[in-house]
């Protein structure tokens, strides 16, 4: 199984268009989140974005919240939008979880558009991920593929889910300095895919 990997649009609709021909060459494509910019601008990904016809499974980033996102893929026949859900795709469980975990520290002018959870508040959503099943998480586990410029931005709680649940792989975003780096948590593979996309077989 081909799949294509990607997070972090935000409105750039030269990545979304490169995305959109990537498509053609694999069997799913995942999205894990920030598909607009600070809650605006979610169509302008989206209208480009619903030209793939493969199955395409995606969560929400904390830059659009699930509902705006159901709602914005309402002509994306082909999408399937998980958080703290499951879908199967050739026998192969994929379970979802979108958001900034844990809540991104902002400028007071900036606060308030993110759309965040607490650790704890994320627990009740991480908790129902399937043991064997591929992990769509926005936010990336803590130590790994989540460095920023100054310090490791990831989630403790969702790195010891990883360690207790052992998914099969875990697809990425959120912490933009990370783009395209792929780690090891204790066996488990964590790709940060980025805007660019990236094509893996499992």
């Amino acid at each position: 199984m081909r799949l294509l990997l990607f997070s972090d649009v935000h409105c750039d609709v030269v990545k979304c268009r490169n995305l959109v021909t990537m498509a053609n060459d694999v069997d799913l494509v995942i999205g894990a989140g920030d598909f607009a910019n600070q809650r605006v601008g979610l169509g302008t990904s989206i209208n480009v974005l619903k030209n793939i016809t493969k199955p395409t499974i995606v969560v929400p980033g904390n830059h659009e919240s699930y509902s705006e996102l159901v709602t914005g893929c309402h002509a994306w026949d082909s999408v399937t939008i998980l958080h703290g859900t499951s879908t199967e795709f050739e026998g192969q469980t994929f379970f979802g979880v979108g958001g900034g975990v844990p809540a991104m520290e902002f400028g007071e002018d900036e606060e308030g558009w993110s759309y965040d959870f607490t650790e704890e508040q994320a627990d009740d959503l991480y908790h129902f991920l399937p043991k064997k099943a591929i992990l769509i998480s926005h936010s990336p586990p803590y130590g790994a593929a989540d460095r920023g410029e100054r310090k490791r931005l990831g989630s403790k709680m969702i790195r010891q889910t990883i360690i207790d649940k052992k998914p099969k792989l875990v697809i990425c975003g959120h912490i933009h300095e990370s783009w395209g780096v792929t780690a090891d948590l204790e066996g488990v593979k964590v790709i940060n895919a980025g805007p660019d996309g990236v094509i893996i077989e499992i």
